[in-house]
């Protein structure tokens, strides 16, 4: 019997095999129970994969991102198979792994309740124990019509696929094998050997459902047939699925604590801000407490700029047409920016972006090399026509407010600036009390129309953008085809206290709004030439930002940023009026303190003080109005007695200027 010849790829190593014709992944990776699919020659496959000779073949983990795709995928269909075993007249649309769980969607005449999906998760546990069998088999477009008579969306992927001649990106129920221009259907299998529950699916899946170790259903919600609003409006249901049972209840913790944080909830509680509907959707005010947060953001960040060599200029909100002409973006934008207003035979749209209106300030007169790095900052707000279901608190939102820069420079000038930059911006996230990073480094892709320059140009700017990663020592991870269409970016990736990621700083490299704008300075030679473009961003937006100080503190800010920092708290009136000497003695210094002359007792007014978040109190008696003293207490509960006012002073001071937090 011939042998075949495979490479097995391992952490750290690989190794050549000699297997026999028929021999499947599993094989390979019988002894170990964590491995639950396998990647051959770049491509997922399933166990069952038979292998080839020359095949390269890496095992898959179920706790890898790509294991815990199979796994949620692999749940999803056991959740649509208890639907349609529950609900036979339900229709299926679409289920595909996503961030921490799943969904499928379903066509049914009366929306599931929180009983239903009780019965549905009910129903996945016995599948589950069944340890039915995924069996993929391929299957020309003729013959799935005739499975699939009874399901008009599947027949509508099929079409689709038919008219394309790949699925691929269009729906994740169906995909075309390379080279075959098939499709694939999965089976499920039970002990008896009978198809239990059939989908059209490009996999690939677990062995079998007795692989699910941890899922729960989690809600359901409408969704419109692929997404668009012209469409059928269907159910989803939403899940997901872990490794281990001790992975899934560590996942439902973080939602706990998520939801505990949640900067909309927060917001009201702390009075900070609000989305009142009589302005519209996704446009926040901000009432005086944020207000004050906003500021001291804003402060600080204009502050530091300044010191980092940039200047600070400032752009209307508004602008012909003919701005976003030239820098490129109203093909790429339009749909995502406010209607136009026609006046005084002119189209104005409200701006969406800073960077065409600083290209405008550069070429308002002459500039010599001398003067590059030229660098622009502003608070510019801008507009973006984000649709109602995307718009989410302050973290997605109509109108916001970017602490925007952008660096003009040579060519030889702009790896130093990129690394500038990139510093600048770790630096002061770290400031806001974040230090958790990695970056994504987003690129073209060069089979798309929707990026313009050549593809030297391209090349240098990517590589400039990688260097400066590269010279930071932290991950980069790629996103290919990400870019912006006038070149790479440089995102920075986030951790918040509970783990979650956030982009915030981009540093963007930009050829070709400078030949848009003709924008030219003086060489040291006498030549015109052009100059590299970067732009900056630190927060990304001052309302984005916000909201996640608001979830990483949950809150409880650090003294520098809080709304009130001081409370002062008499245990009786006749101390009142000593606390506001105390409370003068702090303002002098700019700290931002309250006395509570409330009816309430002492006690109340200490846990109001702590359900309002805030820093520091000082709580005076007979006592310590004799001794000129405060008792000392934190938000956390430890309280010091007998402290001297000018200690207290001095030591609340110090928490502002260092931005610790208590």
């Amino acid at each position: 019997m011939s042998e075949l010849e495979v490479v097995v790829v391992g952490p750290d190593s690989q190794a050549e095999r000699t297997v026999t014709p028929g021999t499947k992944a599993w094989e390979l990776f019988s002894d170990d129970a964590d491995v639950i699919a396998a990647r051959v020659n770049g491509d997922l496959k399933d166990l069952s994969y038979e292998l080839v000779g020359g095949d390269r073949i890496e095992p898959v983990a179920i706790a890898s991102a790509d294991g815990r795709d199979i796994l949620r995928h692999s749940t999803a269909h056991v959740m649509a198979q208890a639907v349609q075993d529950l609900f036979p007249d339900a229709k299926l649309g679409i289920g595909p792994p996503v961030t921490d769980g799943f969904y499928y969607d379903f066509d049914v005449e009366v929306p599931f309740t929180p009983e239903d999906l009780d019965k549905i998760e009910s129903r996945m546990r016995k599948i589950v124990k069944e340890n039915q069998r995924f069996a993929r088999r391929p299957i020309d477009d003729d013959e799935a019509r005739v499975e699939l008579a009874d399901e008009p969306y599947k027949l509508e992927l099929i079409g689709l696929k038919s008219s394309a001649g790949d699925l691929e990106g269009a729906a994740e129920g169906a995909s075309v094998e390379v080279g075959s221009g098939g499709l694939t259907m999965y089976d499920n299998i039970n002990r008896k050997g009978e198809t239990a529950w059939t989908d059209l699916c490009r996999g690939p899946h677990l062995p079998t459902t007795k692989r699910i170790p941890a899922f729960k259903l989690m809600r359901s919600a409408a969704a419109y047939w692929r997404g668009n609003e012209k469409n059928k409006q269907l159910q989803r249901l939403y899940g997901t699925a872990w490794e281990t049972k001790e992975a899934l209840d560590e996942y439902l913790h973080r939602l706990e604590e998520a939801q505990r944080r949640d900067h909309r909830r927060l917001g009201n509680e702390l009075d900070l801000y609000s989305f009142p509907d009589e302005i519209g959707s996704g446009l926040p005010v901000f009432h005086p407490k944020g207000g004050v947060i906003k500021r001291e953001m804003e402060d600080y960040v204009r502050r530091r700029h300044i010191e980092e060599g940039f200047d600070y200029v400032g752009t209307p909100h508004i602008t012909k047409a003919h701005v976003f002409e030239l820098s490129g973006h109203l093909p790429y934008y339009a749909d995502t920016m406010f209607p136009p207003m026609d006046l005084e035979n002119s189209q104005y749209y409200l701006k969406a972006m800073n960077c065409p209106m600083h290209n405008l300030i550069f070429r308002s007169r002459g500039r010599s090399y001398r003067e590059l790095p030229l660098r622009f900052f502003e608070f510019g707000t801008v507009y973006r026509y984000e649709k109602s279901g995307v718009v989410h608190g302050l973290t997605r939102v109509r109108g916001l407010t970017q602490d925007d820069s952008h660096s003009y420079v040579t060519e030889e000038q702009a790896p130093a600036e990129v690394q500038h930059l990139l510093s600048f911006i770790l630096g002061l996230l770290r400031d806001f009390g974040l230090d958790d990073f990695y970056l994504e480094l987003s690129t073209r892709d060069p089979q798309s129309d929707k990026f313009i320059g050549s593809d030297e140009e391209w090349e240098t700017a990517t590589e400039v953008l990688r260097a400066a990663a590269t010279e930071s020592g932290l991950e980069l991870v790629p996103d290919p085809g990400g870019a912006a269409f006038y070149g790479p970016k440089i995102s920075i990736q986030a951790k918040d206290a509970i783990g979650r990621t956030w982009q915030l700083g981009t540093i963007q490299y930009d050829f070709n709004q400078p030949a848009g704008f003709e924008l030219q300075y003086a060489a040291a030679d006498g030549s015109r030439k052009q100059p590299v473009m970067i732009h900056s961003a630190k927060f990304g937006s001052i309302e984005r930002f916000m909201g996640l100080l608001v979830e990483h503190y949950a809150g409880a800010f650090p003294p520098w940023l809080a709304p009130v920092q001081v409370v002062a708290i008499p245990v009786a009136e006749r101390h009142v009026d000593y606390l506001y000497e105390v409370a003068a003695k702090l303002r002098t210094h700019g700290i931002r303190v309250e006395v509570d002359e409330a009816d309430d007792r002492m006690q109340k007014k200490i846990r109001n003080a702590q359900t309002q978040k805030i820093p520091f109190m000082l709580i005076a008696g007979d006592d310590d109005v004799e001794a000129g003293a405060v008792s000392f207490r934190y938000r956390s509960g430890k309280q010091d007695n007998g402290v001297a006012v000018d200690d207290a002073v001095e030591r609340i001071i110090a928490a502002v200027a260092d931005r610790v937090q208590v």
